[in-house]
């Protein structure tokens, strides 16, 4: 066949009817594959990313932050010193602008690292930074775990290691912003190629701050132990370690109530110490606490200002408006809610009816303390404080410290409580300031499932028989508040406590019956938060202490304070009533002399440690407290012959200076009246005169004698007591004692007769372990501790 013929020869038909690139009409040609179209993503598909995506978006964002590094890294220089170096002082001041205070100069002594003890450079190390001879200069999952930490709530977390802390102390400041870090990561970075670790280590010890105006280690051994650190001991070291996380705080000397938590840090520190082989355990077994000594501030601080200037830097830290180590950078002008002439005029007071009764020649007025605090109800602002007699004396404020129990000015809050919850008692009837109780002493309280082993003592053993809740209040008495404790529901009672203004971590704010005699140990300053809010009809809101703060011209910003219905004004409004009675012929008379409408109610703390009295006019709200302590070992002791006294009681000291000073801070104001709105049937003029007892016999001791088991009220019978009742025929059944013991019973001190004041049951109670009794003694309640108060 010839080349042409070839040529024209037909083509397979099938072949020919296929298009190019086709994949119809057989198989595909050789060095061809068969091409199938992409199916296209439809629905919710089409809103995820590929994979394709996803790894193109990671790898162009792992490009852009190494680029970001490097050029942060080339356009970011190790700056100089920063301003905190020579830091400026703060300036305090009452709230017409003239001066209380400054803060003093920036106390630091450089030292060089060899002259640090090897055991005190391994206790910072185990405190803050154990791999930082062996890490890089920034730990980035450590950033990462408390970035973390603080988005999820657990709290803001630290995490810098030595180098990045040197870097925010001494090159840049203490001000959390994103920039900061960033640069203190680029610095970080540097520093660490540039300097050696031990450069660094030693840049760190000299300018990190410990509290008490002491930056470095040097300033640090003398501010805690008056010696140089080359003398600083293993266990000394690791105390001042642990004040690096949280300096102030764990200062045991300032902060007594603190010292669980600086022990526990202290413990960490010692026990890092041992896991990196830096101590023996033997050692470590051996190591005691090392109880700092009494700080020794600038005289520039002494009287009233040092006590104003750390209550200002706690209500700072505490409210989160500027931390410690912020604050001590210096600069900030403070202007204080505090009243110039009201603050004189606490200091005057506590001088004229405490100071002046002391006498060089008596023992015990070597151990009082006094401590004040005062509050406009309707605004919150503290417009006094009194701390004590010199702040370079007695370096602990007695106006915020929380470890002596506050006795019975507790007591209010269980009636405002019973108000609240529309409580009644054991047989069914309403609580109001007329409901009948059976006073006697060391009568059991009753709860739901019979008698318990709880048989708190009046004051001086006295036995009231059935009386009201007024009378009740206006003395004191024990048994009738602890059987309304356990009636109205001691968590109820502990929960109105707290919306009234108690702190809720208040120590020994336990929710027994034995809540209602005060074993709290709240502070003279939250005492008088709790107390405006019932002088403001039950309205709450947190004291101020500052209002405005400025540095360099620049105003810091304030939270607003808002307010709410703790409880109802009827509530707050009826218990101010009955709080009248107790100024006007209750234990608190000696409050009459401030000469216009006012309220109150004493409390006197365990075997007598403290004195208190809490009392307000419609205007100003005040606490004031007499404490008994110890100057040389700092234990609590009873006031017993003190100023001259056989005891000193609420009724006393407190309530005389109370009175001085609310005259005096109110002197130019017009007195006004309570304006209250009160529960029916709880005015005072409601109350029924008791004829009868309550099995309805005439009563021998009929209104107008002078019989302290006379009472008035309704003839039903007293809370809890039925027939066959334990409490009916033994308020104090046999048995062994169950931990009460003998305290302050002796001629002269305990159950002394005739003095002003707590007459009627500030004194005395049943407790567990450690006694809770003055001059008697009884069972405790189980499960709670004894070492409370009346």
């Amino acid at each position: 066949m010839s080349d042409e013929s070839q040529h024209w020869a037909p083509r397979d038909p099938s072949d020919a009817a296929a298009a190019p690139g086709s994949d119809r009409g057989g198989p595909p040609g050789p060095g061809k594959e068969k091409k199938r179209k992409r199916a296209r993503r439809t629905g919710w598909r089409r809103a995820v990313p590929t994979w394709r995506m996803t790894l193109g978006t990671v790898l162009g964002l792992g490009l852009l932050l190494v680029g970001g590094f490097f050029a942060a890294y080339q356009l970011v220089d190790i700056p100089a010193a920063n301003a905190a170096a020579t830091a400026q002082s703060n300036v305090y001041l009452y709230n017409d602008g003239s001066v209380i205070a400054r803060d003093g100069d920036v106390n630091r002594e450089k030292v060089k690292l060899s002259q640090v003890p090897v055991t005190v450079q391994h206790a910072v190390l185990a405190a803050e930074d154990r791999d930082f001879y062996s890490e890089r200069a920034v730990d980035v999952k450590a950033m990462v775990r408390a970035g973390w930490n603080t988005v999820t709530g657990k709290g803001k977390q630290g995490g810098s290691t030595i180098t990045q802390q040197y870097v925010k102390n001494y090159y840049l400041g203490q001000e959390r912003t994103v920039l900061r870090k960033a640069k203190e990561f680029i610095i970080a970075v540097k520093l660490n190629r540039e300097e050696t670790k031990d450069q660094i280590f030693e840049g760190y010890l000299n300018t990190s701050y410990f509290g008490r105006n002491a930056y470095g280690i040097q300033a640090a051994a003398q501010a805690y132990y008056s010696k140089n650190v080359e003398d600083l001991t293993t266990a000394e070291g690791a105390y001042l370690a642990s004040l690096l996380n949280a300096p102030s705080a764990y200062d045991v000397v300032a902060h007594p109530d603190n010292k669980p938590a600086a022990q526990h840090r202290w413990n960490y520190v010692l026990d890092g110490m041992v896991k990196e082989d830096w101590l023996e355990a033997a050692e470590r077994a051996t190591t005691r606490f090392p109880t700092p000594g009494e700080a020794r501030p600038s005289t520039g601080l002494s009287g009233q200002r040092g006590y104003i200037v750390q209550a200002v830097e706690e209500y700072l830290d505490r409210r989160g408006i500027l931390d410690e180590k912020t604050l001590a950078t210096g600069g900030y002008r403070i202007t204080t809610t505090l009243d110039k002439a009201k603050q004189d005029a606490f200091v005057k007071a506590v001088d004229t009816n405490v100071t002046a009764k002391t006498s060089a020649d008596r023992e015990a007025d070597r151990n009082v303390r006094v401590g004040g605090a005062s509050i406009v109800p309707d605004t919150g602002e503290v417009v006094a404080l009194y701390g004590g007699i010199d702040y370079t004396k007695q370096y602990v404020s007695n106006a915020t410290r929380r470890d002596y129990q506050v006795g019975s000015v507790f007591k209010p809050f269980v009636l405002t409580s019973a108000l609240v919850n529309g409580s009644t008692t054991q047989d069914g009837r309403p609580i109001t300031p007329n409901t009948v109780y059976d006073g006697t002493n060391e009568r059991t309280v009753v709860g739901t499932q019979g008698a318990t082993d709880y048989s708190p003592a009046n004051e001086d053993d006295v036995d009231y028989g059935d009386i009201t809740v007024r009378t009740a209040t206006d003395k004191s008495v024990n048994s009738v508040y602890a059987q309304m404790a356990q009636d109205v529901g001691p968590q109820k009672v502990r929960d109105t406590a707290v919306a009234l203004g108690i702190p809720t971590d208040t120590p020994d704010l336990t929710a027994s019956p034995s809540i209602a005699l005060g074993p709290a140990n709240a502070s003279v300053l939250d005492m008088a938060e709790a107390y405006a809010t019932l002088a403001d009809h039950g309205r709450h809101g947190p004291y101020v202490l500052v209002g405005k703060i400025t540095k360099d011209g620049t105003e810091v910003e304030l939270p607003e304070r808002t307010t709410d219905q703790a409880v109802s004004r009827e509530a707050a409004d009826t218990t101010t009533a009955v709080l009248r009675s107790v100024v006007e012929g209750g234990t608190g008379t000696a409050a009459q002399a401030v000469g216009r409408p006012a309220v109150g109610k004493t409390g006197t703390a365990e075997e007598d440690r403290a004195a208190w009295f809490a009392g307000y006019t419609p205007d100003l709200a005040t606490v004031v407290a007499v404490m008994g302590q110890n100057p040389d070992t700092g234990a609590q002791t009873p006031l017993y012959g003190a100023l001259g006294l056989p005891r000193v009681n609420g009724g006393g000291a407190p309530a005389e200076t109370w009175a001085a000073y609310t005259e005096a801070a109110l002197r130019s104001s017009p007195a006004k009246d309570f304006d209250l709105q009160t529960a029916p049937g709880s005015d005072e003029e409601d109350e029924p005169l008791l004829d009868e007892d309550p099995d309805g016999n005439p009563d021998e001791n009929s209104a107008g004698t002078a019989d302290p088991s006379s009472s008035s009220g309704p003839t039903t019978a007293p809370s809890g007591t039925t027939p066959s009742s334990p409490a009916d025929s033994s308020p104090n059944p046999p048995g062994t004692d169950t931990g009460g013991t003998d305290t302050g019973g002796t001629d002269g001190a305990s159950g002394t007769t005739g003095t002003t004041g707590d007459s009627g049951g500030d004194d005395g109670g049943g407790g567990g372990s450690g006694g809770f009794i003055e001059g008697v003694r009884g069972p405790g309640f189980p499960g709670f501790p004894g070492d409370q108060q009346v």
